[in-house]
């Protein structure tokens, strides 16, 4: 460096330290969304309950310190892991009957698409957050956890309300076709992955359009 440049460096003052929130967020946002998204198929290939830090971190393609410097627990990125998977599929779900061109229509895309060959991995993951909102004794999970139920609820009620409003469907307790469908499709589903007794794809929505047929659709009158 010469004399001359000195005095210009020098002018300009020393450069002033980042803000470590300002230096990280963004690193940290993407890494934290890396090792959630590596940690949703193992959960889908092993269970939430057998998955563990190093686990995840080779599947994230990180150090276990790195996993554990952005999580408190592997509790925490399991439940995020499995919020992502949900909110995903529920999203797709929606998505394909708001394009439907009825509310008759677009509950039964909604029934083709909870049960597929390939939805069985969803609702293993399913049941397992099921579980883990039972034994996690943090607040903010369980609350998150049912504002998942209501949305899902919400979702169902507003297909239904859609073809009532239409003339498609005749129906005085919306509510209470709501509870009906989630719990017949959640028993439903259980079954199909036990197989307990044997159920197929075909007859889960079978059970569930019968469902639709006998609450909604209008009866001729006497």
């Amino acid at each position: 460096m010469t004399a001359a440049e000195q005095p210009r460096q020098s002018a300009r003052g020393p450069r002033r330290a980042v803000a470590a929130a300002d230096r990280t967020r963004q690193p940290t946002e993407v890494r934290r969304r890396l090792i959630v998204e590596a940690a949703v198929p193992l959960i889908a290939e092993r269970g939430y309950t057998s998955v563990g830090v190093r686990d995840v971190a080779a599947a994230a393609g990180v150090s276990v310190g790195t996993v554990t410097y952005h999580f408190g627990s592997v509790q925490e990125i399991l439940s995020e892991a499995m919020v992502l998977h949900i909110e995903r599929y529920y999203a797709a779900l929606h998505e394909a009957a708001e394009h439907a061109t009825s509310g008759a229509e677009a509950l039964g895309l909604l029934v083709d698409a909870l049960f597929t060959e390939d939805t069985d991995r969803h609702w293993r993951m399913w049941f397992d957050y099921w579980t883990a909102g039972e034994q996690a004794a943090d607040e903010g999970f369980a609350r998150g956890q049912a504002e998942r139920y209501q949305a899902w609820h919400r979702q169902i009620r507003e297909l239904a309300e859609r073809g009532v409003a239409d003339g498609e469907f005749s129906c005085g307790d919306l509510d209470g076709f709501t509870v009906r469908f989630a719990a017949l499709a959640d028993g439903l589903a259980l079954q199909r992955l036990r197989q307990a007794p044997p159920l197929s794809t075909e007859e889960a929505r079978r059970h569930l359009n019968r469902l639709i047929e006998r609450e909604l659709f209008p009866r001729p009158s006497a």
